[in-house]
């Protein structure tokens, strides 16, 4: 298999993780349970799965209101776009 293919299959993966770790750690702030930390978040984000982040954020209605998320998760979108674009483009 070429190697953008194995990309694609990690880009859905770590979008659909970090969907279900908003999942997770919305039904720990309703429970008062120990949380997943905002870095942890971020991280996820980071490594190319800001739209799984992003997705989860507004599905499950978790994080809307802090500001850090509203701002920098659609900003590294973005960069994980242009993550996207240049391995597409040289690999």
């Amino acid at each position: 298999m070429e190697l953008k293919y194995y990309f694609i299959i990690y880009i859905i993966l770590i979008n659909i993780i970090s969907f279900f770790v908003m999942y997770i750690d919305k039904k720990k702030a309703e429970q008062n349970k120990y949380r997943i930390s905002e870095k942890t978040l971020f991280i996820l984000a980071l490594i190319l799965g800001g739209i799984g982040i992003y997705s989860g954020m507004y599905k499950f209605r978790h994080k809307t209101k802090h500001l850090k998320f509203t701002i920098f998760i659609p900003i590294i979108i973005v960069i994980n776009f242009i993550t996207f674009y240049f391995i597409f483009k040289y690999v």
